[in-house]
């Protein structure tokens, strides 16, 4: 038995050991403790293990077993969870980056069922949910501070703005948003830019949304919003195309059909600018956000994109970074999610919350570490020569 615990505690600490660079306490299950990292004084992070995560789940996938585990509060975290994860991805053995800790991951299709099914998973847990600690505009994807005392409201709205004048958008022109959450883009553009505005989703929670705003504000002439996959949309030729957060969840082997789409609907004066997260070191997965929040998602390197769009024909003229700003969004989204833990748990559990708030936290750190970015690609049709030649 002795023989067994030092075999655990070996594997343990191969899995510590080059993860953190700041003074970390570990309080292992039998009360051991010892300390990785450097630094004087207290402790920077404690992590306290309550029962023994089994090696062989370590060795599967290690994101998956910490996660899990902290779920289930077999892990408690002393310290900021953001800055914990944080630290270890910016150490290049870390368990974050090792393979050797990531070898299982689940097995994903992206069949129209499959996808329909993923989206209803994430966007579907009710609006009321996002509701609580979302901003008054329901946007739930990278907003764009201006200044980092912009509200979080403020900064979502500034998006929409910055992706709308991108487009170098005229009254009375169409406008076709994919993936269109909870409809601000597109009722932005109908109300402030005049354009006749389509958004379609594979959420029904979403699309019940926008057709209350729609109905309300005496809109149907400007907006619509249809039920569907992207898959079958036909050529219907608008002048302008947006997509935000859409692309990450159409998996690596249909991102060249997702391309094709933009491309044949797209009017050939038209411009497209399409946002999503992106990874400059190339395509990625976590095993435990695709298996806990979201099913099917993939990463793709920005690479991976730029070959995809220049295999349809249509051009970047325009690449924008907004990493920092999603960072800071999580951060924004993270405080209102604190702010309402009382009643996320007495709605959802416990472990739901727990799992919530260590993907908001974990996404902030891998922003915050530059292992994931976020990057607005505006596209065109060659010989496009009808938009002014500067962004400004």
């Amino acid at each position: 038995m002795r023989g067994e615990i030092m075999l655990d505690k070996e594997v343990y600490n191969q899995l510590f050991k080059p993860s953190f660079s700041k003074k970390t306490e570990v309080t292992y299950w039998d009360g051991s403790v010892k300390e990785y990292g450097e630094g004087e004084g207290e402790p920077v992070f404690k992590i306290i293990f309550h029962e023994k995560i089994p090696v062989k789940e370590l060795l599967n996938n290690a994101s998956i077993a910490l996660g899990e585990a902290y779920m289930e509060k077999k892990i408690e975290i002393v310290g900021s969870l953001q800055e914990l994860i944080y630290d270890v991805y910016n150490q290049a053995e870390g368990f974050l980056h090792n393979n050797k800790f990531k070898k299982f991951m689940p097995k994903e299709k992206h069949t129209k069922k499959q996808s329909a099914a993923d989206i209803h998973s994430h966007y579907d847990l009710g609006n009321d949910f996002y509701e609580l600690w979302l901003d008054n505009t329901l946007t739930y994807s990278c907003a764009y501070f201006k200044t980092p005392q912009d509200t979080l409201e403020q900064a979502q709205i500034n998006k929409v703005h910055h992706i709308l004048d991108k487009l170098f958008i005229k009254p009375g022109e169409t406008l076709l948003d994919i993936g269109c959450g909870w409809g601000t883009l597109i009722l932005t553009a109908a109300k402030e830019y005049q354009v006749k505005a389509t958004g379609i989703t594979l959420s029904e929670e979403q699309y019940q949304h926008i057709q209350t705003i729609i109905q309300q504000e005496h809109l149907e002439d400007q907006v619509t919003v249809l039920l569907m996959d992207y898959r079958d949309l036909k050529d219907y030729q608008f002048d302008h195309i947006t997509s935000v957060g859409m692309f990450e969840h159409v998996g690596p082997e249909n991102l060249q059909e997702y391309f094709d789409v933009v491309e044949k609907n797209l009017a050939k004066t038209g411009t497209a600018l399409i946002h999503g997260i992106s990874r400059q070191q190339g395509g990625a997965k976590n095993g435990w956000i695709n298996k806990y929040i979201f099913p099917g998602g993939y990463i793709p390197g920005v690479t991976e994109l730029v070959d995809h769009i220049t295999k349809t024909n249509l051009q970047v003229i325009d690449l924008e970074s907004l990493r920092r700003d999603y960072q800071l969004t999580l951060e924004h989204w993270t405080k209102n999610f604190h702010a309402v833990k009382d009643q996320v748990i007495a709605d959802k559990q416990e472990d739901f919350y727990r799992m919530w708030d260590l993907y908001l936290q974990a996404c902030a750190a891998s922003f915050q570490a530059s292992n994931i970015d976020v990057i607005q690609y505006l596209l065109v049709h060659p010989n496009n020569n009808t938009i002014p030649m500067h962004r400004n």
